[in-house]
C-alpha cells in the first residue's frame, strides 16, 4: 500500500440504495453504526465535528465539511484534526446492483497527516474503515426493520 494511495473499500449490502443513503446521511441513523453527528446535514458547506480516537485517553477532534452531495448517490467531506496538519477527503458512493447496493468508500490525502503520529497512520484508517463499513454498517443495514 503506497503512502500516497487512497484507501478504497467496497462492500455490497442486500438493501436498496435509498436504505443505504439514509443510513449514511441521517444523523439519527448514523449514530447507530458510525458516530453521533447532531450537526450533520447532507448539504455542501455544512460543517460537523466529533471526538474519536484509539482510547479514552487519546481522543482527537475531527473537523469535517461537506464538499459535494449527489442525493442518493454520493457524499464527500473533508476530514482533518484540530491542532494537526493535514486535510483529507472521505467519499461515499452508491451503486445500484439490482436488489443490492454497492458502497464504495474512498479516503484520500492521508499522506498529508503528520507521519510522526502513529495514531494517524494509514494502516489505522484502513483498519477502522474496514470495521465501520464491513461490520458496523453491514450489521446495521441487515438488521430486520421493526
Amino acid at each position: 500500500m503506497s503512502s500516497n494511495e487512497a484507501i478504497v473499500i467496497e462492500r455490497t449490502y442486500p438493501v436498496t440504495m435509498n436504505r443505504v443513503w439514509n443510513a449514511i446521511t441521517h444523523p439519527d441513523e448514523m449514530k447507530l453504526w458510525y458516530f453521533d453527528l447532531p450537526d450533520f446535514k447532507p448539504e455542501p458547506g455544512v460543517e460537523f465535528q466529533f471526538m474519536g480516537g484509539p482510547s479514552d485517553e487519546r481522543q482527537y477532534k475531527h473537523i469535517c465539511k461537506i464538499i459535494e452531495v449527489i442525493t442518493g448517490k454520493k457524499i464527500a467531506y473533508s476530514w482533518r484534526y484540530e491542532g494537526y496538519a493535514g486535510k483529507t477527503l472521505v467519499t461515499f458512493e452508491l451503486f445500484d446492483e439490482g436488489t443490492q447496493t454497492r458502497l464504495k468508500l474512498t479516503h484520500a490525502g492521508l499522506e498529508t497527516f503528520p507521519s510522526d503520529n502513529p495514531d494517524l497512520a494509514k494502516e489505522n484508517f484502513a483498519e477502522g474503515w474496514t470495521m465501520i463499513i464491513g461490520t458496523s454498517l453491514k450489521e446495521y443495514l441487515e438488521k430486520p426493520v421493526l
